[in-house]
């Protein structure tokens, strides 16, 4: 179902503001304030001193977040809400770590206008330029976001009979291990950048899944994806990379696959008159600020891009209302 649109003044005035809301919220997580104040209740002059910052500008900081909804002020001090300490620090077990990620990400939207008048991010924007903290954020935000669609998504691949998977751009290798723990004799490759794979392997050890998913590393574009596979699989990463960019990787695939072995691309795909998924027509925008020629695609673009690397009848399966699974059979 659509949103309502805005009508009234106070209505564009709210879309105009609402930057504000998040810029705190971030701000926050930026500073470790909520792991800070889950030690014990403070004042505002106790937080500031423990986080490193101004005393005025922590109070302000504080009251807004109390305003929020995200502290409580009792007697001048200040102490998370029952949330907030269950969503927003850093020791409890469903910390969104994630957030560290989002606010490189609000700061990239800053460039938007410049974006749509030039076509194209910033100078030193492309995700292969993040500096290490970025792109620990980065990785830590894609594994906590992907754990339940990466069951899914092993879930909707029926791995029966796949024996060697290439996992491009793989990242932590969630969606690898998935895929190890649905099919037991499956052996797994993340294929990812040297910056990226030491965490690969990082968090496929703390699975116990060392002997059935191992790390190559490579830069995609440009690496030989070798030989002899059942199934290449693609999540998050052709929305990074321009079409033509794109028809290159799907043929990369072609020549490693095995005949009757399987390409699987899971990204945010639009329908063919961009309106659905509502969330792609916004991520459209998040490749523009963040990448050099990173867009969303449809389906029917997807489609043929498969047939004329000769994929047979490519197969389109939503996993989660915002992400789409497009299988095609190498003939």
């Amino acid at each position: 179902m659509k949103p309502a649109a805005p009508q009234t003044p106070e209505d564009m005035h709210q879309l105009a503001t609402a930057f504000q809301k998040s810029r705190v919220l971030l701000t926050a997580c930026d500073l470790g304030l909520f792991t800070a104040l889950e030690r014990a209740p403070a004042s505002s002059d106790q937080l500031a001193a423990a986080i490193g910052a101004d005393l005025r500008a922590t109070d302000r900081l504080l009251n807004a977040l109390r305003a929020m909804g995200l502290v409580e002020k009792h007697h001048g001090r200040f102490a998370n809400t029952p949330a907030a300490s269950r969503l927003l620090v850093e020791s409890s077990p469903e910390f969104m770590g994630g957030l560290g990620h989002t606010s490189n990400v609000f700061r990239a939207w800053c460039g938007l206008t410049e974006a749509v008048r030039t076509g194209t991010a910033a100078p030193g924007r492309d995700p292969g330029s993040l500096d290490p903290q970025a792109t620990r954020a980065f990785i830590r935000a894609m594994h906590a976001r992907a754990g339940v669609t990466a069951k899914k998504t092993a879930a909707v691949l029926d791995l029966r009979g796949v024996r060697r998977v290439l996992d491009v751009g793989g990242g932590s290798g969630v969606f690898a291990m998935a895929m190890a723990r649905a099919e037991p004799d499956l052996r797994a490759t993340v294929l990812d950048l040297p910056a990226v794979t030491p965490m690969t392997r990082d968090y496929v050890a703390a699975a116990d899944l060392s002997d059935r998913v191992d790390t190559r590393d490579g830069d995609y574009h440009a690496a030989d994806f070798g030989q002899g596979y059942d199934l290449i699989f693609f999540s998050a990463v052709f929305h990074i990379n321009s079409p033509t960019q794109n028809k290159h990787l799907i043929h990369k695939a072609q020549q490693a696959l095995n005949t009757g072995g399987r390409i699987a691309i899971l990204d945010f795909i639009m329908d063919r008159d961009r309106e659905n998924p509502p969330f792609a027509a916004f991520f459209a925008l998040n490749m523009l600020v963040n990448t050099p020629c990173g867009d969303t695609y449809t389906e029917d673009e997807l489609h043929a891009w498969l047939a004329a690397a000769g994929f047979a009848d490519p197969i389109t399966t939503p996993v989660t209302p915002r992400e789409t699974l497009v299988v095609g059979v190498k003939r």
